[in-house]
């Protein structure tokens, strides 16, 4: 995915988010192309991607509107991951990790301190961040042997705002979201010990709110928060 379209799928995520674009609303691919100041070709890469997340539903040949989500909406999807996602990690804890996985698992913890420990990131950080946040779930998923938790998560990530990668960052309160993205780092490093050291428990535990970083966390740090849950 390029830089310009994971901006435009950002983007409208917040605008729908923050109730810029209202339930039942049509949108039109040459308007919000003006808006965002982009293309057509992201903007419709971005449709695509949000009506898979449950955000927006097709109309028609070539039009989307806006499904109505509701705060309970959110909070119940953001749950369940968190809930299935507790478990694949408490499963890894007690099957053991390998030594391929240890290293790409710490890998990702590397490499996502760099970023959240720049003096100030920038929406390339952020893009970034979330292409390692993104591997670091997948990992700690896939390598459950569990075939079942890995179906009922990609069923649950067409939930509205249900996904690991759906987090929101409100690019005029950066260095605010950027305390919040080094909180959820720290969370990862946390989810590493616990995996080795066995702790089955606290790592379950660990991702179970680390499902929250989305939803939750941003009003901490003096970012506006979208959905009231």
């Amino acid at each position: 995915m390029t830089q310009i379209s994971h901006i435009a799928i950002t983007a409208l995520r917040k605008h729908i988010r923050d109730g810029r674009y209202q339930p039942g609303e049509k949108l039109r691919e040459v308007q919000v192309a003006e808006l965002l100041g982009v293309s057509r070709t992201p903007v419709r890469l971005a449709f695509r991607t949000l009506e898979q997340e449950g955000l927006l539903e097709r109309t028609g040949k070539q039009g989307y509107v806006v499904r109505e989500v509701s705060a309970d909406d959110v909070l119940c999807g953001v749950e369940i991951r968190g809930v299935l996602e507790g478990l694949a990690a408490r499963r890894l804890a007690e099957k053991g990790l390998s030594a391929d996985l240890k290293a790409q698992l710490e890998r990702c913890v590397q490499e996502g301190d760099v970023i959240v420990n720049h003096a100030r990131m920038d929406e390339e950080d952020i893009e970034r961040w979330g292409e390692i946040n993104a591997r670091f779930h997948q990992l700690i998923v896939s390598n459950t042997g569990s075939r079942a938790i890995s179906d009922a998560i990609a069923r649950n990530n067409h939930l509205p705002f249900a996904s690991s990668d759906s987090i929101t960052i409100d690019t005029h309160y950066l260095a605010q979201e950027q305390r919040k993205l080094q909180v959820a780092q720290l969370q990862h490093q946390l989810v590493v010990q616990a995996l080795l050291m066995g702790e089955s428990t606290r790592a379950e535990m660990l991702m179970r709110e680390h499902a929250y970083i989305g939803l939750r966390y941003g009003p901490l740090f003096g970012v506006p928060e979208g959905f009231s849950v």
